[in-house]
């Protein structure tokens, strides 16, 4: 069993140096201690809170060095939760989490600083060199091997920024070479051909989400409040930014339920994904508004509403909730509140609202590795999802929701992924221009 633990922790065992191999055989002595193995729920040793969620940490960071391509440094979109594949579809938006995982990795003592830093580097300049482009953003789905577009995707405005956050966090946590080449990954965004459509449209203020080669910009572009608040950080903080009234352009519409009111509405990662590299807690924007606030009222939402419904729906429970865009019964769904929903909950969707509801996130945690451990946990961690209602349980992991869970739960117990991301001139550039000041608890 300890080979077999040591085997998954990197390629990276090769190069680490005494003490970190020292510390290394540690953890996984811990882990045996503890019984962390997929057996069987009910039938391993409980875990406490806080070696549950550095489980949740260490697997996931697992996932990111396995199932990124050692030469490439692309990411898996997905793959099996026993770590029996290695599929060759990637996406840019995995291979960011990729990035910021390295970091989090090696200060946990899971990879060597070299290792991590050379792994970095690797993925950077295959990023900016091997890649194809169009005015710095980059198609949404490739081959992990070669880079080469797949599935006739988009060259994607909200992936190629989920990569260049992850680039900004390892860059701003190695420095030297990753810092460089990860800023050059970030200025060569045009934002101004996403934003106009290529000029098309000069006045135009919101960007788009996307073009192809086959049909050019897509018809959507990012208007109303969605994931896309981490998008308008990263424009507002380039060296050729999103103009400070791009901000204030997309609507932001609220929802009402249980007597609670948020933003948006819908899956809860829109919530989420901004939140893992910008804390703006106890801050307001120019137009007063508390995005942390409406996120916890979200969250609350969601778990509500999974409570209401337990009456009909044998999934749902105070402490088994999150309707998510996950994978499910019947393929892959976007479920949210007021709807859809069939019963699928998505362990990410709890998870990831750690930094928001510490208390709630955790318990859900507990207790979904408690009563489904046997059926979701694996080699990476929990599984992406799943419905007792149709008695499915998901096989795969996938990289998004990893990285949205394992940058949640890092931020809060160590806040390390939001100290590097402060620490950059570009965010406090995006910050400035989006108005975000101090305000009393």
């Amino acid at each position: 069993m300890a080979g077999h633990l040591l085997h998954h922790v990197p390629a990276v065992h090769r190069s680490l140096d005494r003490m970190a191999t020292v510390i290394l055989i540690a953890a996984c002595l811990v882990v045996l201690a503890c019984g962390v193995s997929a057996s069987p729920a009910g039938t391993h040793r409980d875990l406490s809170d806080q070696q549950l969620l550095n489980e949740v940490e260490r697997r996931a960071v697992l996932f990111f060095w396995e199932r990124s391509d050692p030469e490439t440094g692309l990411t898996c979109d997905r793959a099996k939760n026993d770590g029996s594949d290695f599929p060759t579809v990637a996406s840019i938006a995995s291979t960011g989490y990729a990035l910021a995982a390295l970091p989090i990795g090696v200060e946990h003592g899971w990879i060597s600083r070299t290792a991590a830093e050379t792994r970095a580097r690797r993925t950077l300049r295959f990023a900016l060199y091997k890649l194809a482009s169009n005015h710095g953003w980059l198609y949404h789905f490739v081959d992990r091997r070669s880079g080469a577009r797949v599935w006739n995707c988009e060259v994607s405005s909200i992936d190629t920024t989920l990569l260049v956050a992850g680039a900004l966090a390892a860059g701003a946590y190695f420095g030297g070479e990753t810092q460089k080449l990860a800023d050059i990954l970030y200025q060569r965004m045009d934002w101004t051909w996403m934003r106009t459509h290529g000029g098309q449209f000069p006045h135009k203020l919101i960007p788009s989400m996307g073009w192809t080669p086959e049909h050019g910009f897509l018809k959507a572009d990012w208007a109303g409040f969605s994931e896309a608040v981490l998008l308008y950080l990263i424009g507002l903080g380039s060296n050729k930014p999103l103009p400070p009234e791009s901000w204030k352009a997309w609507k932001r519409s609220t929802f009402r339920y249980a007597g609670m009111e948020a933003l948006g509405g819908g899956p809860i990662f829109l919530h989420q994904m901004p939140y893992g590299y910008f804390n703006v807690q106890n801050m307001r924007d120019n137009l007063g508004i508390d995005y942390w606030a409406s996120s916890v009222q979200a969250t609350r939402i969601n778990r509500k509403y999974c409570m209401d419904l337990a009456g009909k729906r044998k999934t749902y429970g105070p402490d088994v909730w999150g309707l998510n865009a996950c994978d499910g019964p019947d393929g892959y769904q976007a479920y949210g509140v007021p709807a859809p929903e069939d019963g699928t909950v998505s362990p990410t969707g709890a998870l990831a609202s750690i930094i928001f509801t510490p208390d709630l996130s955790i318990s859900a945690a507990r207790t979904m590795y408690r009563r489904f451990g046997q059926k979701i946990w694996g080699k990476y961690g929990f599984a992406d999802a799943f419905n007792v209602d149709r008695n499915w349980y998901d096989r795969d992991v996938i990289g998004i929701d990893l990285g949205m869970a394992l940058l949640a739960v890092e931020n809060h117990r160590t806040g390390l992924i939001w100290r590097l991301m402060a620490s950059l001139p570009s965010t406090h550039k995006a910050l400035k221009a989006a108005g975000f000041h101090k305000v009393d608890k």
